[in-house]
C-alpha cells in the first residue's frame, strides 16, 4: 500500500479523450487520493472519472472524435478548446497536468504548457516500437515524464534522452493469471467438452467492412472440419451487433450457425479453445486470457501501399502477443500467433491456421505457458496494480524541485 501523502492539498489536471482514458483517469484518481486526499482534480473527462470526485472543465465527449472527415470538421472547435484550455490550466498553476492518450491534442497541449512551466506527465506512449520511432524525442519535449503501458518502451525513450517509466498495463491487472474456463463456458451456456471457438472481427465498421464475410466463412470452414464445434461472436458494440446480424443472415442457414452475443468478449475468449480476431487489443485481451489466437488484419489497398513504400512499420510482426514475446526475450522470430494479414486474410488460409490449433494440444499448450509469462511481464508490480504505479510515478514528480 501507498505512502499517504499528509502535507498539501495540490491541484491536479487529468485530460482524457476518450472512453479508454476515462477509464484510466478514474483507476488513476483513485489510486492518487490515496495519497493526497484533500487534492483536487480538474480537466477533460467523463462520467467515470466524475464518480471519483473529478470537475469536468470540458467533458471527455468534446474530444471523442473519429475519423479524419470528423477531425477536420471540427478543427475550429477544437483549436479553440485547446487555447482555452491552456490559458486556463497556465493561471490555475495545477502541480501537474495528466494527459492519457489523445495524442493529436493532448501533446500539444502539454507542450505549451510545460514551456510555461508546469510539470506535464503523458499517460500511455503512442506505439514507438511499431510507427516512427523519432517521435519519442517530440514527444519527450512535450512531457516531463511519460509512463508506457508495455516493458519495451522506457528503453526507446532513453534513447532520445526522454524520462519514461513503465507502469504495467491495466488489463494485466483485470485478468487472473490463470483464466477458469468451466465458469466461462456455464456462464455463456456452452458444453464443457465440446470444442468451442471465439471469433472477433473488430469492432469498427471498417474492420468489419473487410473482416467479417472471410471471418465467418473460415468459421464455417472449420466447423465442417470439426465435429462439434461451437462458435460464439462477441459484439463490441451495437452497430457490430447489428451488422453481424446482417451478414449471418446473408450466409448459409445450417447447424454450424454461430451464437451471437451482445458483448461478452472476456467471458468468450476464456471459454474458448482458440480464437480467431482481428488485429489489436483484442489480441491483448486474448494474450491475457490464456487462449492460442489466429490473428488477421486488412487495411484500405491504398494505405497499406502507403505504408510499404515509405516503410513506416519497423517491426514485421503486428499482433502484440508476438511484439511482447521478442520485447520481452522469447526468441528474434518468435510467433506465438500466427498472423495472415492483407492479401493473405482470406478464409481458406484462416481456417487452416484455426485448424492447425484445434490440432495440435502440445503447441496449444506452449502457446498457454509463454502467455502466463508475459501476462507477468505486463505488470510492473506485482503487489498493486498499473493505477499504484502510475500514480507514484506521478507522485514524484510533483514531489521534486522544478529544475
Amino acid at each position: 500500500m501507498p505512502t499517504v501523502e499528509t502535507t498539501g492539498a495540490p491541484l491536479i489536471a487529468i485530460l482524457a479523450g476518450e472512453d479508454s482514458g476515462d477509464q484510466l483517469g478514474a483507476d488513476l484518481i483513485a489510486a492518487l487520493r490515496i495519497r493526497y486526499p484533500q487534492a483536487r482534480f480538474v480537466g477533460i473527462g467523463g462520467k467515470r472519472m466524475q464518480a471519483q470526485g473529478f470537475d469536468p472543465w470540458y467533458d471527455i465527449r468534446e474530444l471523442s472524435l473519429f475519423g479524419f472527415a470528423e477531425v477536420v470538421s471540427h478543427l475550429p472547435r477544437l483549436l479553440r478548446l485547446r487555447k482555452e484550455l491552456v490559458a486556463r490550466l497556465r493561471a490555475a498553476k495545477p502541480a501537474v497536468v495528466v494527459g492519457i492518450d489523445a495524442p493529436d491534442f493532448n501533446l500539444g497541449v502539454e507542450q505549451r504548457l510545460r514551456k510555461a512551466g508546469l510539470r506535464t506527465v503523458h499517460y500511455v506512449s503512442p506505439s514507438v516500437w511499431a510507427w516512427r520511432e523519432k517521435r519519442a524525442g517530440k514527444i519527450g519535449r512535450s512531457a516531463d515524464r511519460v509512463l508506457c503501458l508495455f516493458p519495451m518502451e522506457p528503453a526507446i525513450y532513453a534513447k532520445h534522452g526522454v524520462d519514461a517509466r513503465f507502469t504495467g498495463h491495466p488489463l494485466a491487472d483485470r485478468f487472473p493469471l490463470v483464466s477458469d474456463r468451466a465458469a466461462a463456458r456455464e456462464a455463456l451456456h456452452l458444453p464443457h467438452d465440446a470444442p468451442v471457438l471465439a471469433v472477433l472481427p473488430g469492432s469498427r465498421g471498417s474492420e468489419l467492412a473487410r473482416l467479417g464475410e472471410p471471418f465467418l466463412d473460415a468459421a464455417r470452414r472449420v466447423a465442417a472440419a470439426l465435429p462439434g464445434l461451437r462458435v460464439v461472436i462477441p459484439a463490441a458494440n451495437p452497430h457490430v451487433l447489428e451488422s453481424l446480424r446482417v451478414l449471418l443472415a446473408r450466409a448459409p442457414q445450417d447447424a454450424t450457425m454461430p451464437q451471437l452475443l451482445d458483448g461478452h468478449a472476456h467471458e468468450a475468449m476464456q471459454a474458448a479453445d482458440v480464437i480467431l480476431l482481428a488485429s489489436g487489443t483484442a489480441t491483448l485481451e486474448a494474450m491475457l486470457a490464456k487462449r492460442p489466437m489466429v490473428v488477421g488484419y486488412r487495411v484500405s489497398p491504398t494505405s497499406y501501399r502507403i505504408a510499404k513504400l515509405l516503410r513506416m512499420l519497423k517491426t514485421d510482426v503486428y499482433a502484440l502477443p508476438n511484439i511482447l514475446a521478442r520485447a520481452c526475450g522469447l526468441g528474434e522470430r518468435v510467433v506465438l500467433a500466427p498472423e495472415l494479414m492483407q492479401d493473405d486474410c482470406t478464409a481458406a488460409k484462416l481456417a487452416d491456421a484455426v485448424l492447425a490449433l484445434f490440432n495440435d494440444s502440445e503447441r496449444r499448450g506452449a502457446i498457454v505457458a509463454a502467455f502466463e509469462q508475459l501476462h507477468r511481464a505486463l505488470r510492473a508490480n506485482l503487489d498493486g496494480n498499473a493505477a499504484d504505479t502510475a500514480a507514484a510515478a506521478i507522485a514524484d514528480l510533483i514531489g521534486r524541485e522544478r529544475a
